[in-house]
């Protein structure tokens, strides 16, 4: 008995080593077999680089992810296989296409902002030497108007290039509509195998992606182009108010044209109203009155501000401009008058169109008082 006691030791024995290997790997511990790598270091840290998305500063739109089976599989032979090839091609060239289109759109998106950015500081730093106070005709603001114009034509060549983007964009949304159309037909061709239709199918779907991914691209690029325009339109006629202002030396605000509302440019003006008769002090109720009883009269500020504020209450009015001269002395004398109060409507008519207001929403007409002693331009809003 005590020999085959024995025997069953050693196996027990055999187990229960064994089991203590196995636990000690189960719980981190070194094994007979194989020696255990060294627990990492408690204190590194592992830095994990960004990816390629993080870095980009401007994200687009992610090209739609293509079929394996699409793109590289084999022509089967037969007539529909050959159209597959020719298809692939075609989807491959739009796909390539529309990569390059996002990437020149946000090259150029990239361009908008910086010349925006510095042509918004430009016209500040203009605004805030007029605010403070300068001389007329300053040559310091007329080079940084100068300037300002400069950059504003680059926006213009900025919107350009958006265009030029959405005409091709444009050539390639025709082209997927042709892969489109083309693939459904291959589908009613006959002599084609099992994998030809799974190979159409997996065009169509990839087709549909990017046909989708041009879309959104061309409603981004219309709005973009929509908006930069309406901006640069609205900044050259503020530009023209502004080299107004600085010929003054007087701190004017936006173009007047940004203030009118109604009727396009162009069209027909109602028929004018009477011209009032001035009488006294009595001016018909007039928005302003500009006596040129001296050279150079400093009239244009209060001239902004008042036409201003009227098309802020009534952005359709229309304004009447009256030359009032006097009619005393003999007749050369009442003359020179008349021609002189008709020089000075037209130069506050000039004036108003280079602070934005359309010439077609004034009438300039003139008359003489003998209750007037100077020249006068009277303006009236209807």
């Amino acid at each position: 008995m005590t020999p085959r006691i024995s025997r069953y030791a050693v196996l027990a024995a055999m187990v229960l080593l064994s089991g203590c290997s196995y636990t000690d790997n189960l719980f981190g511990g070194s094994s007979s077999s194989k020696t255990a790598a060294a627990p990492p270091d408690q204190g590194t840290v592992y830095q994990i680089p960004a990816s390629a998305a993080e870095t980009n500063a401007q994200p687009m739109f992610n090209a739609p992810a293509s079929s394996s089976m699409s793109s590289t599989a084999s022509s089967s032979g037969t007539v529909v296989g050959q159209k597959i090839q020719e298809l692939r091609g075609d989807l491959a060239k739009v796909k390539a296409n529309l990569a390059q289109h996002q990437q020149d759109m946000a090259a150029a998106h990239t361009a908008v902002q910086t010349d925006s950015t510095s042509y918004f500081n430009t016209v500040a730093g203009i605004n805030s030497r007029l605010q403070a106070g300068t001389t007329a005709g300053n040559p310091e603001l007329i080079t940084a108007w100068n300037t300002a114009q400069s950059t504003l034509d680059k926006l213009s060549a900025d919107i350009g290039r958006l265009n030029t983007i959405s005409t091709q964009a444009a050539a390639d949304s025709s082209l997927s509509s042709y892969i489109a159309d083309n693939t459904r037909a291959a589908f009613a061709l006959q002599g084609a195998v099992d994998e030809d239709h799974r190979q159409l199918t997996l065009i169509q779907a990839d087709n549909a992606a990017t046909s989708v991914q041009i879309d959104a691209l061309l409603s981004s690029l219309s709005d973009e182009i929509n908006r930069q325009n309406n901006y640069v339109n609205n900044e050259r006629q503020n530009l023209v108010t502004l080299s107004q202002a600085i010929k003054a030396g007087q701190l004017f605000g936006p173009s007047l044209a940004n203030r009118v509302s109604g009727p396009p440019s162009g069209a027909p003006m109602p028929p004018p109203r009477a011209t009032p008769k001035p009488q006294g002090a009595n001016t018909g109720g007039a928005l302003v009155v500009i006596n040129f009883d001296r050279p150079d009269v400093a009239y244009e500020q209060a001239l902004y501000t008042a036409v201003s504020q009227a098309l802020e209450r009534k952005p359709s009015a229309t304004f009447d401009l009256v030359a009032v001269a006097p009619n005393a002395g003999n007749s050369a004398q009442v003359a020179v008058n008349a021609d002189a109060s008709k020089r000075n409507a037209e130069k506050v008519m000039d004036s108003l169109t280079s602070m934005g207001l359309p010439a077609d929403r004034v009438s300039l007409s003139a008359t003489t008082s003998g209750d007037v002693k100077n020249n006068q331009v009277r303006i009236f809003v209807r």
